[in-house]
């Protein structure tokens, strides 16, 4: 299958586990990778919260050389998308593609006028005050609440 995917890619949809179903393939993000690993599928599409709920999947489903796709009503909230940019996901389904567009291009973009600085250690640093830069352990955080937050 992955020969023809050049041409016409093949992409699982599923829920991740937001809903349960009698088909045990759709009830998880790693039953996905599974699935699609043993089809030669191009990767997954789920439900936003889903990715929320199970970041850890993420780099899985990397390791895997599958690309993630993600759809959903989280997807019309602009900082939603950003972190799953922040997350490794490879693109977002969304109802508002203008106002999901422009704001989240906002987000990402480093502003023009950037000044770079010298540090004490003689390494450049770039001023980008204007774009979110979360640290690791920030990361994290946000990672361990999304969960939460999502349910």
């Amino acid at each position: 299958m992955r020969k023809l995917q050049s041409t016409y890619p093949v992409y699982f949809l599923t829920n991740g586990g937001t809903e349960v179903y009698a088909d045990v393939r759709r009830n998880s993000l790693e039953e996905a990778v599974k699935l699609c690993l043993a089809s030669g599928m191009q990767g997954i599409v789920s439900e936003a919260r889903a990715v929320f709920r199970f970041p850890t999947a993420i780099p899985k489903i990397k390791e895997a050389d599958l690309s993630l796709l993600t759809y959903g009503t989280l997807n019309n909230v602009p900082e939603a998308v950003y972190m799953q940019h922040l997350m490794g996901v490879n693109g977002v389904i969304v109802d508002l593609v203008p106002e999901i567009t422009g704001a989240v291009s906002d987000l990402i973009a480093v502003p023009e006028t950037d000044v770079e600085i010298n540090d004490l250690s003689g390494q450049v640093a770039k001023d980008a005050a204007s774009t979110p830069n979360f640290t690791q352990r920030e990361i994290s955080f946000l990672l361990r609440l999304m969960p939460e937050l999502v349910q």
